[in-house]
């Protein structure tokens, strides 16, 4: 339904870098990075989702990224805490969203509610 999603942040280079790191264990990469115009979109290759420009944060929100595997959504967690990102929900299943919910959550360097999510059973 949603092509893709696109966020202010305060910083261009600490976005970057932070989302670099956090998204790497998704398979997602940076693209059509523009330096001059601060702005990066993210994805896998040639598909870029999401994007960040700098600017003047507008709200706090929440986005929740589909991960291949619960693995990754580990791996997701850990990074983003490695690249400067804050805990908000340690990688586990969340019955109360389904039997086979697997998530994690941090926040941005700007405040922004991120969450690896896969269905996919054990």
């Amino acid at each position: 339904m949603i092509d893709h999603v696109s966020l202010q942040v305060a910083s261009f280079a600490k976005a970057l870098s932070f989302y670099t790191a956090a998204l790497a264990p998704l398979g997602y990469v940076p693209q059509y990075v523009d330096e001059e115009a601060k702005s990066a979109g993210f994805g896998r290759k040639a598909e870029p989702r999401l994007w960040i420009a700098e600017g003047k944060p507008a709200a706090k929100v929440h986005v929740a990224l589909r991960s291949p595997s619960r693995e990754a959504v580990a791996g997701f967690h850990a990074a983003a805490l490695r690249a400067g990102g804050k805990d908000n929900g340690k990688p586990g299943l969340r019955p109360d969203y389904g039997a086979s919910y697997y998530a994690a959550f941090v926040f941005d360097p700007d405040g922004n509610n991120l969450e690896a999510v896969t269905l996919q059973a054990v």
